[in-house]
């Protein structure tokens, strides 16, 4: 019969699940059999999301909790908190993200600096750290009796690839995010947790908002995008079901670039 993408069993955390790429990752991955925490900063963006996916899948299937990634207590106790809601934690999903200045990488302040490295890379170091010790520490996981495997996916993006005029700051962490990902393939490879990332393109987001709203800008971006446009959300949310699922069982320290063709010119 082949390799079914699904994600029967697992559960997940998503991060910056309130809207935009987090949501329709968090929707996705209900629709296709996991139970699911959304984590955003505050608790009413969530809740509502939360609410929408109980709707349509049971309550059973989704929580909602609020946590601030740019805080390791925060991050700790997400994790602590959703294997006391549903027992385990197998995939997590750090996608929560900053983007506070948009101008000339000089100009920077520390304020910038430091708000978006704590949010776009010590958040997903903290949770992925967090995630790997419950895995590693679970009975039987990676030793024969457990035959699944974890996975950590990394949202980056293709401004970690290639140079980013006017989102110096953002682009740096993202581009620290894929070494890291890397890094934590290698290490944690022997305990069968697979690491990748997701490098998305231009995708209508209100992280992209500075660039939607300038029609240049989107000119600009489009006319060099070989599709012709730009993404939706949920074209990111099915590169990250792939990846959480045991049809990628064998693929770790990958970064899968889902752009419409923008960065092979």
């Amino acid at each position: 019969m082949g390799v079914q993408i699904g994600l029967d069993g697992k559960v997940a955390i998503v991060t910056g699940g309130s809207r935009g790429i987090g949501e329709a990752i968090a929707r996705t991955f209900v629709a296709h059999g996991a139970r699911v925490v959304i984590a955003s900063r505050k608790l009413d963006g969530v809740a509502e999301v939360a609410s929408s996916i109980a709707s349509e899948h049971g309550a059973d299937r989704i929580r909602p909790m609020a946590a601030h990634t740019g805080k390791e207590d925060d991050c700790v106790r997400l994790v602590e908190q959703t294997v006391a809601a549903f027992g385990r934690v197998d995939v997590l999903v750090n996608n929560a993200g900053t983007n506070p200045y948009f101008g000339p990488f000089i100009n920077a302040d520390d304020g910038a600096w430091n708000k978006t490295f704590d949010v776009n890379l010590k958040g997903y170091f903290w949770c992925a750290r967090e995630v790997a010790r419950h895995l590693v520490a679970a009975p039987g996981f990676g030793d024969g009796r457990n035959t699944g495997t974890g996975s950590i996916i990394n949202v980056a993006s293709i401004a970690g690839l290639v140079a980013s005029p006017m989102q110096g700051v953002y682009s740096m962490t993202k581009a620290a995010v894929i070494s890291m990902t890397k890094t934590l393939a290698l290490e944690l490879g022997p305990s069968k947790i697979r690491v990748n990332a997701i490098a998305p393109g231009f995708v209508d987001t209100r992280l992209a908002s500075a660039i939607l709203k300038n029609d240049e800008l989107v000119k600009s971006v489009v006319a060099r995008t070989p599709l012709g446009r730009y993404g939706m959300p949920d074209e990111i949310a099915g590169g990250a079901l792939y990846l959480a699922s045991d049809a990628a069982s064998f693929l770790t320290g990958h970064t899968l670039v889902i752009d419409g063709g923008l960065t092979l010119g």
